[in-house]
Order: structure tokens, then C-alpha cells, then sequence
């Protein structure tokens, strides 16, 4: 079997990254196997190996390609993108934060996937304070704490409720919540 380029194995690497990223969102870490990304990636599951370590190691990267997708904007546009029923409804396409929490939390302490959610956890509620007003360091860390639990927490809970009218009752209160 001919060998593939290096430009090929790292287009076929991104594209394994991507599609993890997807599905690890969409179904969980341990709702989707290796052989069942390989294959929405178009490749056969014999190369993985040659590409990750293990499974593991694909889900960090995977989280952090993830996370990198669209976090800019003014405070208010990224409240209003994440507490949206398009992110609600799009698991898929958005953040891992709320997509994997309850994966990540029984992933053991020290390994790399619960590293990179501690990493983007930081990174998001920097994000979060560099954006909110004036105010000692301290108190902006802390208001940036409060808001990204609040809206991860608020579109945690409206995917896992199958009513739609409490479902959006949870992102109009997180709404109300972080703009107060």
C-alpha cells in the first residue's frame, strides 16, 4: 500500500481533529469510538495510531480545536452567541465547555483532556474578564467566574430538558442573569 505525503498525513490529521471535535461534542467522549471517526473523516481506522497516541490524546487536541472556533466580540456579543437556542440546538458546532463537562469531570484528575478543560476554563473566563468593565483585578476574575457558570451551566441544563418552553425559560433567566 503506497505511502501518503507529509502535506496528506497533515490534511488528513486536521481533518481526524476536526471531525473528533464534532462528534466528541455531539455525542460525548465515550459515545464515539475510533473506528467511527476515522470513518466520518473518510479514512480507515488502521492509521490512527500512526497519527495519536490514543484516543485520549485525540480529545485534547480535539478540545482544543474546538475551543478555538469563535470566542471574540464585545461581552454582550458573546453572551448573546452562547446563550442563543442556535448554540443550544448545535452542540456539534459549539463549546466544548458545555458539551463536555460531564465527560471531562469523570476523566481521572492529572490526565491530559481534564488539563486542557482546566486550561480552557481559564482561558475563557480571561476572556471574559479582559471584557467587563473597569474594576479591580479580583472583582472582574470573580464576575468572570459567576458569568461563565452561569451560561455554561444555562445551556447545559436547556440540552438536557426536553421541554423547549423551559428550555429557553433557562437561557432568557442566564440572559437576564449576566447582563444584570
Amino acid at each position: 500500500m503506497p505511502r501518503v505525503s507529509q502535506e496528506q498525513a497533515k490534511i488528513n490529521r486536521r481533518r481526524v481533529v476536526e471531525v473528533a471535535a464534532s462528534l466528541f461534542r455531539e455525542r460525548g467522549i465515550n459515545g464515539v469510538g475510533v473506528v467511527d471517526i476515522m470513518a466520518s473523516a473518510g479514512l480507515t481506522h488502521g492509521g490512527f495510531y500512526g497519527q495519536f497516541a490514543n484516543k485520549e490524546a485525540l480529545a485534547a487536541e480535539a478540545f482544543d480545536t474546538a475551543l478555538d472556533e469563535d470566542y471574540r466580540g464585545t461581552v454582550d456579543t458573546i453572551i448573546a452567541n452562547y446563550l442563543s437556542l442556535a448554540h443550544v440546538r448545535s452542540p456539534g458546532m459549539g463549546c466544548p465547555l458545555a458539551a463536555l463537562a460531564n465527560d471531562v469531570a469523570r476523566e481521572p484528575r492529572g490526565g491530559p483532556l481534564r488539563a486542557r478543560f482546566t486550561q480552557g476554563v481559564e482561558r475563557m473566563a480571561s476572556i471574559l474578564a479582559g471584557l467587563t468593565p473597569r474594576a479591580a483585578k479580583e472583582r472582574r476574575r470573580q464576575r468572570s467566574l459567576a458569568t461563565l457558570s452561569t451560561i455554561v451551566g444555562a445551556v447545559v441544563l436547556a440540552r438536557a430538558v426536553d421541554d423547549e418552553a423551559l428550555a429557553t425559560e433557562l437561557i432568557e433567566a442566564a440572559q437576564t442573569s449576566v447582563s444584570a
